[in-house]
């Protein structure tokens, strides 16, 4: 993977840029086997929808800046949310609307290696101008390490840490 080397605004020296961490699926899609994301499942770059017997999980794709307190760049991971039918069904409307500026209640739907999850990190979607992917959002009162990093921060080594396990995998 290439890097791409710039000059940073914040301190005026070169750096190569990090990849942004990126999941191609959601937790929900990836833990189905082939017959079920063949017979269930549809999925494309920014959109993924399960039909399950008794219910339907829709998904969406989303951006989430993870601030790194020693280093003059942020981390970027590419998450999936899941967004409820009528939030959805807007979003899917609105796709190629590049004025379309709203925010939706999602629940984070990625297994991030370096946390345990319980239960799934309540987000806030916020939808960009210019067709950007969203942006997510964690809700701060909700108690997990994950939430308390992304308003905290992380240490550069904690990213480079982290991008290193991603690109093993």
């Amino acid at each position: 993977m290439d890097n791409i080397k710039f000059i940073c605004d914040c301190c005026g020296k070169e750096h190569e840029s990090w990849p942004a961490l990126t999941y191609n699926t959601p937790s929900s899609y990836y833990n189905l086997s082939p017959q079920e994301q063949e017979e269930i499942a549809v999925i494309d770059q920014d959109f993924c929808v399960i039909k399950y017997p008794d219910h339907v999980d829709r998904f969406v794709r989303c951006v989430l800046i993870q601030k790194v307190n020693d280093h003059c760049e942020d981390l970027e991971y590419g998450f999936w949310v899941s967004l409820s039918e009528k939030s959805f069904k807007d979003y899917l409307e609105n796709f190629d609307n590049e004025n379309h500026e709203t925010q939706y209640f999602g629940w984070l739907c990625n297994y991030i290696p370096q946390y345990k999850f319980s239960n799934s990190v309540p987000t806030t979607v916020v939808t960009k101008s210019g067709n950007d992917r969203p942006e997510i959002f964690p809700h701060q009162d909700f108690d997990h390490p994950f939430v308390k990093d992304y308003y905290e921060g992380i240490t550069k080594e904690e990213a480079e840490k982290r991008i290193q396990g991603m690109l093993k995998n």
